[in-house]
């Protein structure tokens, strides 16, 4: 892999070990400054809608200002947000700063995965993208440790350890990428044989709704966990170490992905099984009442989490049409963006109106739904598109190999 790409893998490993305040945003709010936990979820979805135009602005500005530039800047507004918010010292400047975080929080995507898209060949891509990911579950064990042991001391510190990371990123990435040459040319796309048009692909709307769902459920983990043990009579910082064990879980799953029986799974039974492993562990959250109950629970999420994660974004870049993939990919991306606004609402409000068993074990239902999507609704689209892309002489990518050699 070239340079580019591990210095972008190291320093995304570095900044995601202190990126486990979010979680407990909510938490600070209402411990810090008695808010209900509706007003919480509500500042947390303020800091979600911030998001969506945070990616987009990312976009414009790498190719105004250059991709350097961008991504010191998104790091650096997130730490001094972070800090503001570690530093607040009423709910209303906890908002204000939480927003500003939102809007800072995008920036650094579009540059960065551009800049991994540049560094390698197609053939490559899928290979470098999996070690960015990667660099996010590995950071991961050691952030819910973090989270964990400063958790239980004072939550605010959670947020400057988020801060010094950003600031240690901002450092590392300003001095040893290359220097910005932006070329606005760049974003044309020369020799697409048809006009690139996300929005306007059903088979795309189709992943991307699924795509929405699954995030709002990933999301609503991250945002109701904390909570959920908190209602069991746990203590709130020990979901850093289920956010850990879920991490480790997710490199330690890595090889088995290469099974052969496992890797010749076609996509949408994949998907739909990784959706059924959703359900069964979100499902042991709705009756666990022990640390070790809720750890066996997330173990098996996880699991279901990992296999829908490696093949979605096959699929969306699959539909894309020759030179539409960063568009298609990008389209795809927005669901995350309405999940961060959504998933802190619905988890709270289920938890304050039907209660910890109801939240979880609606969320199973959902999962379940969506695994028979996959197969119902979602592949039917899916797959015709995908054979006139990767036919002779189509517009698409060259087919991809179901199995290992």
């Amino acid at each position: 892999m070239p340079r580019t790409v591990w210095l972008l893998v190291a320093a995304r490993a570095i900044n995601r070990l202190g990126a486990f305040s979010l979680p407990f945003l909510t938490v600070l709010i209402s411990a810090d400054f008695g808010a209900s936990v509706t007003t919480a979820g509500l500042l947390s979805a303020a800091f979600g809608l911030a998001t969506i135009p945070s990616r987009l602005v990312g976009g414009r500005l790498a190719t105004r200002i250059g991709r350097r530039r961008t991504i010191v800047l998104g790091l650096t507004g997130c730490a001094a947000a972070q800090l503001g918010i570690a530093a607040a010292g009423s709910l209303v400047a906890v908002a204000v700063f939480a927003v500003l975080l939102g809007l800072f929080f995008e920036l650094y995507e579009p540059p960065s995965q551009a800049l991994i898209a540049d560094a390698v060949g197609p053939s490559e891509r899928v290979r470098a993208y999996g070690l960015f990911n990667a660099a996010l579950a590995a950071g991961g064990t050691g952030a819910g440790l973090i989270a964990a042991s400063l958790g239980r001391w004072d939550l605010r510190w959670l947020f400057v350890v988020d801060a010094a990371t950003c600031l240690l990123c901002a450092l590392a990435l300003r001095l040893a990428l290359p220097a910005d040459h932006t070329d606005r040319s760049a974003l044309r796309t020369p020799g697409t044989a048809e006009p690139v048009r996300p929005w306007r692909d059903r088979a795309l709307r189709a992943v991307f709704l699924s795509g929405t769902l699954f995030a709002l459920v990933t999301t609503q983990i991250t945002m109701g966990l904390p909570l959920t043990l908190a209602r069991r009579g746990l203590e709130p910082a020990d979901a850093g170490l289920l956010f850990t064990a879920s991490a480790v879980t997710v490199v330690a799953s890595q090889p088995a992905l290469r099974l052969r029986r496992l890797a010749s799974l076609p996509d949408s039974a994949a998907l739909a099984l990784g959706h059924v492993l959703l359900a069964i562990g979100l499902a042991g959250y709705a009756v666990a009442s022990a640390l070790p109950a809720f750890l066996a629970a997330t173990l098996v999420w996880t699991l279901g989490d990992v296999l829908i994660l490696g093949r979605v974004l096959t699929v969306v870049a699959d539909l894309a049409p020759r030179g539409g993939a960063d568009r298609y990919l990008a389209a795809y991306g927005i669901s995350w963006g309405i999940a961060t606004v959504v998933a802190p609402v619905t988890s709270t409000q289920l938890l304050a109106h039907v209660g910890v068993g109801a939240l979880w074990s609606g969320t199973a239902g959902l999962c379940l739904a969506l695994a028979a999507a996959q197969l119902l609704v979602v592949e039917p689209l899916v797959r015709p598109v995908r054979e006139r892309r990767a036919a002779p002489g189509g517009t698409g990518v060259a087919p991809r190999r179901t199995a290992p050699r």
